[in-house]
């Protein structure tokens, strides 16, 4: 089975928040873990992310619907100590964003593909498999 981690970008693009392409690829990636082909993975940090641009976004009530589903849909992976330690080293060498350190250390610790659109996780180079998504910009729904 193919294994998957969901940086928060790609969650705004399967819930339609934002412009760019690519959330087909997401759903049809939903869609393969719904047949049991793959599994989807996100650290509670990444989710965290998504929440609090969903609040901005599409408001409270609306914001927590979207996250309810994805919690059915996706397993949320704790940050445990020693992930927060490499996540926090991924971010220092390589100048990645917090919360994007914590997709790239469970993607590289689950040997997953890590789905993202952010171009920052070129620096990591062949360590992580990344499905590299179009550019995202984020609008109000």
């Amino acid at each position: 089975m193919k294994e998957y981690v969901l940086d928060a970008n790609a969650v705004l693009r399967y819930f339609g928040v934002g412009d760019a392409e690519g959330g087909d690829k997401v759903r049809a990636l939903f869609e393969q873990a719904e047949r049991g082909k793959a599994r989807l993975t996100m650290s509670v940090i990444n989710l965290g992310e998504v929440f609090y641009i969903l609040l901005k976004r599409v408001g409270e009530p609306r914001a927590l619907r979207y996250v309810q589903a994805l919690r059915h849909a996706v397993t949320m992976i704790d940050a445990e100590v020693d992930r927060t330690i490499r996540a926090a080293a991924l971010k220092h060498e390589f100048n990645l964003g917090y919360a994007d350190g914590f997709a790239a250390a469970l993607a590289i610790d689950s040997r997953a593909t890590l789905v993202s659109a952010d171009p920052a996780f070129e620096k990591i180079g062949k360590t992580l498999k990344w499905m590299r998504l179009p550019k995202f910009e984020a609008k109000r729904r």
